[in-house]
């Protein structure tokens, strides 16, 4: 929430300049992000009278303007804008003035008339088409009162007052108001906060005379509340009214809009304003919509509604979505003369949903959501009758419909001072304790260290003990409470064998020259339903916050192809990226999805560099099943995992990807991304990989044991074999590691040839076979009988042909 210092201070004693105001109200509880002041670069911009106005003698849009800004003599500016008039009060930039986006001003001709300075519009200095007020689109702004000539504008305009940007969590929602803000900020520094209230006074017709209200289901809105400001004037709202509205952000309207957004931001209180003549029945009624119902909105957009919208309606037909935005049939506009003013508090789960459904998120809808004081409703509303009488010129109705009402009573709660103390390990005493809840507007009465707290309705976040330690605790000051170390036993904090593991992945990664990213655990379904280990089923948001972002992703390969692209796209090409995170597969017939570690990678572009002494060497696959490779071998896993060719995953490449499997079970993959789905996401060549974590850490382990280095030489035999091409290395590694005996210690695959020299459909493979014994130097005899052995089972397992 934006907060004015200026419309602060008029509400409670500040002793701190706004930037070490930022540091003390971080410090008790609400962090402020910021101080901002939108005067900041902006100089020599002063007020101006139009004394004399004519016609460009060479333009038939450009006007000469002699305006007095405060010098001896009248100042001439050449002006475009269409509704400059004489007589007006205007924002005048001299020369050497600094306004929006740095831009200076200099003196100079237009069309050959000399031009001393600029008459400003609103955007000109810097205001945002969000903020500044709609009457002035396409001209300068106009100040609606006489200001004096060569005065600062910056100051009239309130740009020089600072903002404070208060960063509000949902449970301190009573600071979504200034009045909220004043307690808090009063509370701070112990000054409490010093309101005008003025009453409303009441000239007009009887209230019933003009409508009535009823409530259909009390839980929708358990307080709803009217009054009725007749014969008044719509206009332009006085500069005061809109400067707080544009320093808090929000654009002005009109008088009669502003005042229902000014009581929201003064009171926390969500308003809204119906143009009575507009609402077609001297009836209200508040009730859910029905299957279909048209509404079109404030903003033009048409909705149609469910029964899980509340709407207001004339008795019939809907006029506004309740707390959420009003409806274009009632509309407050020039021609409106008599206002009925809605003040309610409504149930917070059904304006979420509502707000989020249209995408109609704001200012009024986050208050409902988050609560509002049930003792200030009929406050701000009376605040609103009065302020709208008073800048429309019109009287107010005699007394208040009321459709349903909430009584504001305070909660009581009890305490003991030895629960303070202990909690906080402080060693505080009855009168400290007393005088901070006193601060805070509590009413407190202590006996015997006991206490008992009366907390209004604007704190509806209390509600138990820990509630108010937690009010002592910061305004007692977080920085002096003691810092002690445990008097018992303390436990030495440690990983979990599973997080240890988890840890030692990542490190083993980034040591292999790996960077870990982190994406979104949403996607799109497309997204999800890549790369997936398992048929599983989706898992979809009710209420997503963007389309990309509205399944739960059941692989990480989908993330960093985004991450891969988002660096391509930036020109960063040499890519080695890892990911470990949940994925979160559903098996059908359950509602809630299971959670699996998985670990995954993406690499691209060059692994080494070309210098003077080596040329750049890309990414293939062999480079990234040595890396998996390494990470499965420091698991030290009983069984043996196989790579099995993938054929059936459209988005990797057919001939260079596979499946790795686990005593049966498929615990990852590994390969290059098909060459149209690079081409589709705008990236080079990329080689993935993903791993079930889980899986790996549940698997049986060897236990690791240290051996004495070999005494005894070792013996190799190179072999040749000529085999079909359907054949793979893992199967002849299989039958030779089955028949090689208990002296074989590696076969390796050295060589593989495939060309003009064999018949069609053939390839050789060559390998070396080592051998070794632990208590003796092996014999011929012995190797040429266990090779022996690996020829005759080559041939009449596999077909092969010795070459």
């Amino acid at each position: 929430m934006n907060v004015s210092y200026d419309w602060l201070k008029e509400l409670v004693d500040v002793p701190a300049t706004p930037e070490e105001l930022m540091d003390k109200v971080s410090r008790t509880g609400i962090e402020v992000d910021s101080v901002s002041r939108m005067a900041d670069g902006l100089k020599k911009v002063v007020v101006g009278r139009v004394v004399t106005l004519k016609m460009h003698p060479d333009s038939d849009h450009l006007r000469v303007a002699m305006v007095d800004t405060g010098d001896d003599e009248p100042r001439q500016i050449v002006c475009g804008a269409p509704n400059i008039e004489q007589g007006q009060t205007v924002i005048v930039a001299l020369p050497g003035a600094r306004i929006g986006d740095n831009v200076k001003i200099k003196r100079g001709k237009m069309r050959g008339v000399e031009s001393d300075g600029m008459i400003c519009a609103l955007q000109e200095l810097g205001f945002s088409n969000d903020i500044a007020p709609k009457a002035y689109d396409a001209g300068i702004y106009v100040f609606d009162q006489p200001l004096e000539p060569g005065s600062n504008a910056l100051k009239a305009l309130g740009m020089e007052d600072a903002v404070l940007d208060f960063e509000i969590t949902p449970n301190r929602a009573d600071a979504l108001g200034m009045r909220g803000v004043a307690w808090e900020v009063g509370a701070t520094y112990g000054n409490k906060p010093h309101f005008e209230d003025k009453p409303v006074v009441e000239t007009g017709k009887p209230v019933a005379d003009y409508l009535s209200a009823q409530v259909a289901d009390e839980k929708d809105a358990p307080s709803y509340q009217m009054r009725v400001v007749d014969n008044i004037t719509i206009k332009d709202s006085p500069l005061w009214l809109q400067r707080r509205l544009w320093n808090a952000g929000i654009r002005p309207i009109n008088n009669i809009v502003d005042v229902t957004n000014l009581i929201m931001l003064g009171y926390g209180q969500p308003l809204h304003a119906f143009d009575y003549a507009k609402l077609g029945s001297k009836q209200i009624l508040v009730r859910r919509a029905t299957q279909g119902e048209p509404l079109t909105t404030l903003d033009g957009n048409a909705h149609e509604l469910t029964p899980d919208d509340i709407v207001i309606t004339n008795g019939q037909k809907p006029i506004a979505l309740a707390g959420v935005m009003g409806g274009l049939n009632s509309e407050i506009t020039r021609g409106t003369t008599t206002v009925a003013i809605e003040a309610a508090m409504f149930a917070r789960t059904p304006i979420r949903k509502t707000a989020l459904r249209y995408n109609l998120r704001s200012e009024a809808s986050s208050r409902f959501e988050k609560g509002i004081d049930v003792g200030s409703i009929n406050k701000a509303l009376d605040e609103a009758a009065r302020l709208m009488a008073e800048l429309g010129g019109g009287e107010v109705a005699t007394g208040t419909i009321s459709a349903s009402h909430v009584d504001p009573e305070p909660v009581e709660v009890d305490i003991s001072l030895d629960r303070i103390n202990h909690i906080l390990g402080t060693d505080l005493d009855a009168d400290t304790v007393t005088g901070l809840f006193d601060r805070l507007g509590f009413g407190v009465s202590e006996a015997d260290g006991l206490f008992s707290v009366l907390v209004p309705t604007r704190r509806w976040d209390i509600h138990i003990e820990a509630d108010l330690i937690e009010e002592v605790a910061r305004l007692y000051g977080f920085d002096n409470l003691p810092s002690t170390l445990p008097t018992t036993t303390m436990t030495v904090g440690e990983f979990t064998a599973s997080q240890a593991r988890r840890k030692r992945s990542r490190k083993l990664l980034e040591g292999l020259g790996l960077t870990q990213i982190i994406s979104y655990a949403l996607t799109t379904p497309a997204k999800a339903k890549a790369f997936a280990l398992e048929t599983c089923e989706e898992t979809h948001v009710a209420f997503p916050m963007t389309e990309d972002h509205q399944t739960l992703r059941r692989n990480l390969v989908s993330g960093l192809v985004d991450a891969v692209a988002y660096n391509v796209a930036r020109k960063q090409t040499d890519l080695a990226l890892y990911e470990q995170g949940r994925i979160f597969p559903r098996s059908a017939g359950h509602t809630r999805p299971q959670e699996v570690e998985y670990i995954a990678g993406a690499l691209s572009g060059n692994v080494i560099q070309a210098g003077w002494h080596q040329q750049a060497k890309p990414v293939d696959f062999y480079y990234v099943k040595g890396i998996v490779d390494s990470l499965i071998a420091d698991y030290r896993l009983a069984g043996h995992v196989e790579y099995q060719a993938l054929v059936d995953e459209p988005a990797l490449h057919p001939g260079q990807s596979a499946k790795l499997v686990l005593d049966g079970e498929v615990i990852g993959l590994i390969g290059r991304l098909h060459p149209q789905f690079e081409r589709t996401q705008k990236i080079n060549e990329t080689f993935v990989f993903e791993l079930n974590l889980d899986a790996l850490l549940s698997a049986t382990r060897t236990t690791m044991t240290a051996v004495p280095a070999p005494k005894f030489p070792a013996v190799t035999r190179d072999i040749a074999i000529q085999v079909t091409r359907n054949i793979t290395n893992a199967e002849i590694q299989a039958v030779i590691t089955n028949n090689g005996g208990k002296f074989l210690r590696d076969a390796h695959l050295f060589d593989v040839y495939s060309g003009k020299k064999l018949a069609p459909g053939l390839k050789s493979l060559a390998y070396t076979l080592t051998y070794q014994r632990k208590d003796a130097t092996l014999t011929d005899d012995e190797v040429n009988k266990a090779f022996d052995k690996v020829e005759a089972a080559l041939k009449s397992e596999l077909g092969a042909v010795i070459r």
